[in-house]
């Protein structure tokens, strides 16, 4: 990733489909002063009955929306990638954003988009991971906060956020918990990232010693 400016803050967009409840979280670490260094530029959503709209305004925050149903893949993430370049974004953040990206728009942000997806990659990629590690079983379930490349949930690691599995969790009780360390852990991947400590070699990303 091209670091940005010591000067100048890591600057987000943040892309939604739904609720926004990670980015309600990264927002009130940013105004907490617990996520220094970073700010949100721009918040994209696909649909136009996202509630993280509504979120996004509350917020204060700027907001745009590029209907993606029936559109082809690369114009709608074209019309994304300009809006983003047009708010000078560093790092691309998906939260809950359901929607596979284009070749062409990974290539134009390489090593500058991030997901969090609710398991311990690579077990239990795609939809429903937090049903899946319950019905076969696991004993420690998670979430992984990872760089974005060509291939779904499969990009370099950041950090994994593990929690056990108990005896009295059905699969909705897992998944609640699982997106409260959600919470915790893309706030503190954002800050690893805006420290601008780290490399990536190969698949590994690796914090610099201070």
């Amino acid at each position: 990733m091209d670091s940005p400016s010591q000067h100048h803050p890591l600057k987000l967009g943040v892309l939604i489909s739904g609720r926004g409840s990670n980015l309600i979280a990264i927002a009130n670490n940013i105004r907490a002063g617990t996520l220094p260094g970073v700010e949100i530029a721009i918040v994209i959503s696909n649909t136009a009955s996202a509630c993280g709209l509504a979120v996004t305004r509350e917020l204060g925050l700027p907001g745009e929306v590029f209907v993606s149903k029936g559109r082809p893949r690369a114009e709608h993430d074209a019309d994304v990638a300009a809006c983003l370049r047009r708010h000078n974004v560093d790092l691309v953040v998906l939260a809950g954003y359901m929607r596979l990206l284009s070749p062409e728009f990974i290539q134009a942000f390489s090593n500058r988009i991030v997901n969090i997806h609710p398991s311990l990659l690579p077990a239990f990629p795609g939809l429903d991971a937090q049903h899946q590690a319950f019905d076969y079983g696991v004993k420690v379930a998670g979430c992984t906060v990872h760089f974005v490349d060509e291939h779904l949930d499969h990009g370099p690691i950041i950090l994994q956020r593990a929690i056990p599995v108990l005896d009295t969790d059905d699969a909705e009780s897992l998944s609640a918990r699982i997106l409260k360390e959600e919470h915790i852990a893309y706030s503190e991947a954002l800050a690893r990232i805006a420290g601008r400590q780290y490399e990536l070699r190969g698949r590994r990303y690796v914090l610099r010693k201070a």
